[in-house]
């Protein structure tokens, strides 16, 4: 159709030259730069907001239809959290608003990521961690219930929650006990 896509090869964020392209807002989805001081780097391309696709320890961490009237211009990095805390902070900010929630236990089905292994093997975390990833599936924990008590702070410390790795490349449904 006539339309270029300039890609960019580089290790270090602050080497990629987002304003040569135009590129005001970047999203940073590597699963690396995940904290201000790291994200940050992107501004020294030229990029004017980061947006960081995954929880973060410092970021200001958003959920739209849960917490996004607190987001301030000012902010120059933040979080939108994780597939798995979007799919949970709306669910349970529905019925805490209405009925309140004293403690929930939350599980997902959650897709494969990168950092499972493809074939069995040692892992540093768990034993169930070594297990091969596209044929099991496989208990593990979940930062999400944590994350919702950053969005929804009333809720900090009352949600708890595991996760099924299920070897499929794209899913993540949430079950919600309160």
């Amino acid at each position: 159709d006539g339309h270029s896509i300039t890609v960019f090869q580089e290790r270090d964020p602050a080497n990629i030259q987002w304003g040569s392209v135009g590129a005001d807002y970047v999203v940073e989805s590597s699963g690396v730069f995940t904290t201000v001081d790291k994200a940050s780097a992107h501004l020294k391309g030229g990029a004017k907001k980061v947006i960081i696709s995954a929880p973060s320890a410092d970021a200001p961490m958003f959920v739209v239809g849960v917490n996004l009237d607190a987001y301030d211009s000012k902010y120059t990095v933040i979080s939108n959290a994780s597939c798995t805390t979007n799919c949970l902070a709306p669910l349970a900010k529905v019925i805490n608003d209405k009925f309140g929630i004293v403690e929930g236990l939350m599980s997902t089905i959650h897709a494969t990521t990168a950092t499972q292994k493809t074939v069995d093997g040692p892992s540093n975390k768990d034993w169930r961690g070594g297990r091969a990833v596209n044929g099991n599936i496989i208990p593990s924990s979940t930062g999400a219930a944590k994350a919702v008590g950053k969005v929804i702070p009333t809720l900090n410390g009352k949600l708890t929650g595991l996760a099924f790795r299920v070897p499929t490349n794209d899913v993540s449904v949430v079950d919600l006990v309160v």
